[in-house]
């Protein structure tokens, strides 16, 4: 295997756990959710990305890895099934290597953030960020 596949299947680690837990098998099918915080959207989108390159073998494979992975979050077992279910589909098909690469943040970048003042917030990407000492995010 290839050292780029095990470096972007490392780096998505976090993204596609916190994904899984957020959404469970639902995130083939949810859009990104204000609500629910950056890593978790990215990690969305790396496993919607997959699932739309992969056929209906490997959508049903890919779908049971999540769904035992969402049941068992704290199974290393189940989260290491679906990290194997990205690995093929990146040994497989080269164009999601490289969606999957601009996806991700860059490895090895180094991000100097400062926040200061009071309640200030600080964050290279941003989506949303609602602030504020009365504020309610409405569904």
């Amino acid at each position: 295997m290839s050292a780029e596949i095990v470096q972007l299947v490392q780096q998505a680690g976090p993204y596609l756990s916190t994904a899984v837990s957020a959404y469970g098998v639902a995130v083939f099918s949810r859009a990104e959710n204000a609500a629910v915080d950056a890593t978790a959207n990215l990690g969305r989108q790396i496993l919607q990305a997959v699932w739309r390159r992969r056929d209906e073998r490997g959508r049903a494979e890919l779908e049971a890895a999540v769904q035992d992975a969402a049941e068992a979050p704290e199974d290393e077992d189940a989260a290491a099934a679906v990290r194997q279910q990205i690995k093929r589909a990146l040994r497989e098909d080269a164009e999601l290597r490289a969606e999957l690469a601009r996806l991700l943040p860059a490895s090895g970048e180094t991000v100097h953030v400062t926040a200061a003042g009071e309640r200030s917030i600080a964050a290279k990407t941003i989506t949303t960020a609602i602030t504020g000492d009365h504020t309610t995010i409405q569904p």
